[in-house]
């Protein structure tokens, strides 16, 4: 007796393939979201040395090296401000009279001045106890400069000190807290 002859192609299992593309997937995810990371500012695995981002191509503000990403309120306020995405945190200081300032960028370069009284966990009240400012001035070596168009006082930050000079020439200073 001769077998019949089933012409039928015999079926591969189809898990190895699966599992090889989810494999390979899941690579592929993980670059991806590891290179947008790095392309928002935030710290690498060396958190002691953050990079910088090569802006050299671009004819805008050089970004400068960010800390993590800057506040919710801040965040907020910054949308408002027509911020470039996210803001990142450039400086944080904290001053003698529990204020807390923030000078933050966005992915295009802008800086904006976020302070609040009492820091990051007590009440923001925009114009009475926060104060926003867009458009803040790198002065090199750690200075920034903020102003306050509606009355032209100005907010000299660096890590040591804020310094709050009135369009009447009042010069105030908070002392940052040591760390």
């Amino acid at each position: 007796m001769t077998p019949l002859d089933d012409h039928s192609q015999h079926r591969r299992p189809l898990f190895f393939p699966v599992v090889i593309a989810t494999v390979m997937l899941t690579i592929i995810g993980m670059t991806g979201g590891y290179l947008l990371s790095e392309r928002r500012g935030q710290p690498s695995s060396d958190a002691a040395s953050p990079s910088v981002p090569d802006d050299s191509s671009s004819s805008g503000p050089a970004l400068l090296p960010t800390d993590g990403l800057c506040p919710q309120k801040t965040q907020e306020m910054g949308a408002k401000s027509g911020a470039a995405g996210e803001l990142g945190l450039v400086l944080e200081v904290a001053t003698k009279s529990k204020t807390v300032v923030w000078i933050c960028q966005d992915n295009a370069g802008r800086l904006f001045y976020h302070a609040n009284k009492g820091g990051q966990s007590a009440l923001w009240v925009e114009g009475k106890t926060a104060l926003f400012l867009a458009d803040v001035r790198d002065d090199g070596d750690g200075n920034f400069t903020a102003t306050a168009a509606w009355d032209g006082t100005t907010f000299s930050v660096n890590r040591d000190r804020v310094l709050i000079t009135s369009a009447a020439g009042k010069v105030t200073e908070q002392e940052a807290v040591s760390e």
